[in-house]
C-alpha cells in the first residue's frame, strides 16, 4: 500500500505586509522622487506667477502703442515715442507673454501697411491665437503680403488656410476670391475656377457671389479652349 505523502501548507503572504516591505526598502528613492516632484511643481507655480506679472506689465506698456496704431501713427506704434514702449519693445522685453503675442499681430498689420512685407510675414507667422476669426485674418494678411511680393503660390496657400479655417458666410468668400485671383495670376486656372465655383455653390448671399458667377463662366471658357 502506497504511503500517503503529507503536504505541508504554505501560509499565504499578506499583500499589505509586502507593500509595507517594498515601501520600507525603497523609501530613499520614493522620498527623493517626491522631493523632486515638489521642487518641479513649486518651480512651475513660481514661473506661472512670474509670467502673469510680466504679462500685466506688458499690457500696460502696450497701451500707448495700441493708441498710436488706432490713430494710424505706425512708426510710434511699432517703435514707441521715446517715453512709451512700441510693439517691438514689448516683443523683445516680455517674451512668452500674451501681450507679446498680441504685439506680434499688431506689428504684422503695421508692417503690411508700411509695405514692409518680409517683416509683416515674420511677425504674423509668430502670432498664435485660438480665436478662429483672428487666426484666419492673420493668415489672410500673410497672403496679402505674399501677393504684394508676387509670390502667388504662397499667397494662395495662406488664403486657402484662411478660407478653410471655420468656414463662414462673411469672410470665407472674401478669402476664396483672393485665392482665385492669385491662382489665376499664377496661371492655375483650374484652381481659380474651383474657388469661384465654391463661392457660387456655398455662399449664394455673399457680396462676391455675382462676380464669382461671371468668373466661373469666363474661366470655364478659357479652360475649354
Amino acid at each position: 500500500m502506497a504511503k500517503k505523502l503529507k503536504t505541508t501548507s504554505i501560509p499565504e503572504a499578506d499583500p499589505l505586509e509586502h507593500i509595507a516591505d517594498q515601501v520600507h526598502r525603497y523609501r530613499p528613492v520614493l522620498s527623493t522622487a517626491a522631493t523632486c516632484g515638489l521642487i518641479a511643481l513649486s518651480g512651475f507655480l513660481l514661473f506661472s506667477r512670474y509670467q502673469q506679472h510680466q504679462n500685466a506689465i506688458a499690457h500696460n506698456e502696450m497701451y500707448r502703442a495700441v493708441y498710436y496704431f488706432e490713430q494710424g501713427q505706425l512708426v510710434q506704434a511699432l517703435y514707441g515715442d521715446g517715453g512709451c514702449a512700441g510693439f517691438i519693445d514689448v516683443i523683445k522685453e516680455y517674451p512668452r507673454t500674451n501681450a507679446a503675442n498680441l504685439a506680434q499681430f499688431y506689428a504684422g498689420v503695421s508692417y503690411v501697411n508700411q509695405q514692409s512685407y518680409e517683416l509683416a510675414i515674420e511677425h504674423l507667422k509668430r502670432f498664435k491665437c485660438k480665436d478662429w476669426l483672428v487666426k484666419a485674418r492673420a493668415w489672410a494678411l500673410i497672403g496679402d503680403a505674399y501677393t504684394e511680393q508676387q509670390d502667388y503660390g504662397q499667397a494662395a496657400r495662406y488664403y486657402q488656410r484662411a478660407a478653410n479655417h471655420y468656414p463662414n458666410k462673411t469672410f470665407t468668400p472674401v478669402y476664396l476670391a483672393k485665392a482665385a485671383l492669385v491662382y489665376e495670376a499664377d496661371g492655375k486656372l483650374l484652381k481659380a475656377l474651383t474657388c469661384y465655383q465654391r463661392i457660387v455653390k456655398e455662399f449664394l448671399e455673399a457680396e462676391q457671389y455675382g462676380e464669382a458667377c461671371k468668373h466661373v463662366a469666363r474661366i470655364s471658357t478659357l479652360v475649354q479652349q
